[in-house]
């Protein structure tokens, strides 16, 4: 047997078998939008109605400001997060950078 007639093994193997196409990745980045999606519309939606209703509420109770701080960091920190955990680290770096530059306006509401 020469090793023309050999299979190829070691490392040329596994690069050939690394650079196939998962059928399935199409489909897993599509659910990974859309969960994304979906905690950044619930995160774009509920910061200003908790700080709209914690302005305009008679009393200005101030844990509807603390939530509204901690919603306001949590939202993009969760989707920095999943996206992390789906292997697509820019978009998770992307959120993180998101998450950073939402510390000042929490820390804002904090003081209303």
């Amino acid at each position: 047997m020469t090793t023309e007639d050999r299979p190829a093994d070691g490392f040329s193997a596994r690069m050939a078998f690394a650079r196939q196409k998962d059928p399935a990745e199409p489909a897993r980045r599509t659910h990974l939008h859309l969960k994304l999606v979906a905690v950044t519309l619930a995160w774009l939606v509920a910061v200003p109605l908790l700080l709209v209703y914690g302005v305009s509420s008679p009393r200005h109770p101030e844990s509807v400001f603390d939530l509204t701080a901690f919603v306001t960091l949590l939202g993009p920190f969760v989707a920095a997060v999943i996206a992390t955990k789906n292997r697509r680290f820019g978009l998770g770096g992307a959120y993180v950078v998101l998450t950073l530059l939402m510390v000042l306006p929490a820390a804002y509401i904090t003081r209303l």
